[in-house]
């Protein structure tokens, strides 16, 4: 699979306080890639770099020089004495078709809240209205933050199916960060974990069962997890090792995701 963007040692401080240190990772064409780890990790300033709304302290961003990214954000701020509808709101900064703005939406299953008021929105009616204003341009590349906040869990796991759905039909590769470990793990071929640097990586599986994961989120996740698994038929190759934090444990396979 082709190569959309990657970092290589990549840290970013605010002021004297280092966020990442030295984080290296690929994001390839077509796979859905789940960023956890706990508050504070750093999970959000990595898609921020990504896009490169933060810039390196040290390290780099490499970027396919033709890649289109659509970014969600983790949360948007509106003030609700301010009419703006989504018709509106779709085609800011920039001028969409009527056309273009009813296919987005249409695409995620909200195309009859066109003349509403942002402000007026359910959580899973915002959510959907957000992953469609990234998607109104097809992006080879979906960066999401936290998209399923707030939502309660039959909205969370159509929102995991939505995502699955745009994949297939776009051939995007979708990286989000999540705290619903138990829904991502049925979403993701891959999964980073994430605290101030990369503790392990791999398949769902592979990072359930290291060390550095229970570590972080507890002994008893890795039975429920196991509940969960991701189940698809296609066949890829990418790093399904996970690593220690000195990133000298990488191994590289060819593998099948099963049930």
């Amino acid at each position: 699979m082709s190569v959309l963007i990657a970092t290589k040692d990549l840290t970013i401080r605010y002021g004297k306080e280092a966020i990442l240190e030295n984080v290296s990772l690929t994001i390839r064409k077509g796979e859905i890639v789940t960023l956890v780890g706990p508050n504070g990790s750093g999970k959000s300033t990595l898609l921020k770099a990504l896009i490169g709304a933060v810039a390196p302290a040290a390290g780099t961003v490499l970027r396919d020089p033709t890649v289109s990214i659509g970014y969600v954000p983790q949360r948007l701020h509106l003030d609700s004495g301010m009419p703006l509808t989504v018709e509106r709101f779709m085609a800011l900064p920039k001028r969409r078709s009527v056309k273009a703005v009813q296919a987005a939406l249409t695409r995620v299953g909200v195309q009859d809240t066109a003349k509403r008021q942002m402000v007026d929105l359910s959580g899973g009616q915002m959510q959907r209205v957000l992953l469609a204003r990234a998607l109104i341009t097809e992006p080879d590349l979906l960066l999401l933050d936290e998209p399923t906040q707030g939502l309660d869990q039959p909205a969370e796991a159509d929102f995991y199916e939505l995502l699955e759905n745009v994949r297939t039909e776009l051939g995007c590769a979708v990286v989000m960060v999540s705290h619903d470990l138990h829904v991502v793990m049925s979403a993701s071929d891959r999964v980073i974990c994430i605290n101030g640097h990369i503790c392990c990586e791999g398949t769902p599986t592979v990072v359930s069962s290291a060390p550095e994961y229970r570590a972080l989120f507890g002994q008893g996740t890795r039975g429920a997890l196991a509940l969960y698994q991701h189940q698809h038929d296609h066949r890829h190759d990418q790093d399904q090792g996970s690593c220690d934090h000195d990133h000298s444990a990488h191994t590289g396979s060819e593998h099948t995701h099963g049930g």
